[in-house]
């Protein structure tokens, strides 16, 4: 349950971060589309209002100027610098100002209103540029296009289309104006982020592009520029980002990243949850073992104490000295071996509180191996082994506690004995590295898988050689070795290979 929440919660951040950047995509396409128009339009109006003033001395000697006498006055002017001769057909509308037969009914009437109406609204807007544009300058009289009648200034702008387009592209606009205008208008947008532009005559780059344009790229935005009176154009604005989806994530950067890290958040918490459970529930088990270990291991000299009472209370055994003594001493070594037990537990216990005492002196490795060896020397030989000893360390003193680094020592052969099957071949290695002692206890027994390797320095582990309490001991013992060495400030580490015997490796700090 808590894994299909955990991968539905992710499968929904997913999918709304997935939504959030569709949506940018389509929020920053309609801002350029928009900032595109804008600048396309600046321009036209711009190049309008360069028109105006290049025909300001027509304006300001004609009074109501008609569309013909326009014509004429600007291609004279384009005969005499061009020195050439333009031909153009009179519409029946510019010539008469008056309506023609095809909208004298009523329903073409009120269509051409509504068609003035929105063109003399965009007029007059042209006319506050125009006349702020043109303000100050002697020659031209301010207030003679703007004083025009409306229709008249219809007539005018139909002019400009018909002429503006008798000229080349870059002569029209510049690639400053152009990458100007463009960065006016997406700055106004909020849009900051690199751009390549060009102008295409149908489908055939003109001179008007960015040095870096590339013909190829198909992420493209396109827009007409320099409409004709019938709305038409052979000129194309195409404008792309290099940079798009950088800029597009940049902007939704605190959501996404908030977005993620919750995620990640999420599958740690919930990966820490399932190891906790899992380590938990193992730590159980091992608890459980020890417990069970540890009453079998009471429960012997508890059985052995109550058998030796009840021998030395039969009338023919209390009579015998040597038998009491016997018996006692049966008690004594029982009770000992239970004390050792309980000792073995609060020792690790302290350990791990850090309130175990250890004093430290110059002790001489070799001499606590010899001790060691001692204590367990006895049993190996009564199981047909042997311990063999390889001092070649020159230098052997360390600054430690001799009494715990001897149950070190003896922990570990006490193991070499427990897991082997047969007489126990045991072999014990010392040399110098640096400033350290390298001390290596080396046995032919079971030896050890990947996994147990792992995990036989953790506190209670045993491995099983079948029944539960074939093996004696807590698994306390190589807990109690690691914690002894890092406290000596030395490492231990193990070596083995399932049925081919293990190595226990301990390296300590020279005086």
């Amino acid at each position: 349950m808590m894994l299909i929440s955990i991968v539905g919660i992710i499968l929904i951040q997913t999918f709304w971060i997935n939504n959030a950047i569709e949506i940018s995509k389509k929020q920053f396409a309609s801002n350029v589309k928009s900032a595109l128009k804008d600048a396309a339009n600046n321009i036209e109006k711009r190049e309008f209002r360069d028109f105006i003033e290049e025909n300001r001395d027509f304006f300001s000697h004609t009074q109501n100027p008609k569309n013909r006498d326009l014509r004429t006055y600007i291609f004279q002017k384009i005969d005499t610098v061009n020195n050439e001769i333009f031909t153009y057909k009179q519409s029946t509308l510019i010539d008469n100002y008056d309506i023609p037969e095809a909208l004298k009914n009523n329903t073409g009437i009120k269509n051409f209103k509504s068609y003035f109406s929105k063109r003399e609204k965009e007029i007059s807007s042209l006319d506050v540029n125009i006349q702020k544009d043109l303000k100050g300058k002697q020659k031209f009289k301010a207030t003679a296009y703007s004083e025009l009648p409306a229709f008249t200034k219809l007539e005018i702008e139909q002019v400009y289309k018909e002429v503006a387009p008798s000229k080349p592209i870059y002569q029209r606009v510049s690639n400053e104006e152009l990458k100007a205008s463009l960065q006016k208008e997406l700055e106004n947008r909020g849009i900051d982020t690199p751009f390549e532009f060009a102008v295409f005559a149908g489908n055939y780059p003109t001179k008007l592009r960015s040095k870096k344009f590339n013909n190829k790229q198909k992420e493209t935005l396109t827009v007409p520029i320099f409409n004709n009176d019938l709305g038409r154009t052979k000129y194309y604005l195409k404008v792309y980002f290099p940079d798009k989806q950088g800029y597009i994530f940049s902007n939704i950067k605190k959501p996404l990243f908030m977005a993620v890290t919750f995620i990640i958040l999420i599958i740690l918490v919930f990966g820490f949850a399932l190891y906790q459970m899992i380590k938990q529930k193992r730590i159980s088990e091992i608890k459980t073992d020890f417990i069970n270990n540890m009453t079998h291991e009471f429960k012997t000299p508890i059985a052995t104490i109550n058998l030796a009472l009840d021998a030395i209370k039969n009338p023919k055994i209390i009579g015998s000295k040597d038998d009491i003594l016997k018996y006692v001493k049966m008690i004594r070594d029982e009770n000992k071996r239970m004390h050792a037990q309980v000792e073995n537990v609060l020792r690790i216990s302290k350990l791990e509180k850090n309130q175990l005492d250890i004093s430290k002196d110059v002790v001489d490795i070799h001499d606590l191996l010899d001790d060691a060896v001692s204590h367990v020397e006895l049993i190996v030989k009564n199981k047909g082994g042997y311990i063999k000893k390889h001092y070649s360390a020159i230098l052997s003193e360390v600054l430690g506690n001799d009494l715990h680094l001897t149950n070190v020592f003896v922990n570990i052969l006490d193991n070499a004995i427990k897991y082997t099957n047969g007489a126990p071949k045991i072999d014990i290695y010392t040399e110098n590295a640096g400033n350290n002692i390298i001390i290596k206890i080396k046995d032919q027994g079971m030896g050890m898988t990947k996994n147990v390797q792992k995990q036989v320095f953790d506190k209670f582990y045993r491995e099983q050689k079948g029944n539960i309490h074939d093996v004696k001991g807590h698994g306390l013992g190589l807990s109690y070795v690691k914690k002894i060495i890092e406290n000596h400030n030395g490492t231990v580490t193990v070596e083995s290979e399932k049925g081919k015997g293990s190595t226990f490796i301990i390296k300590l700090p020279l005086i």
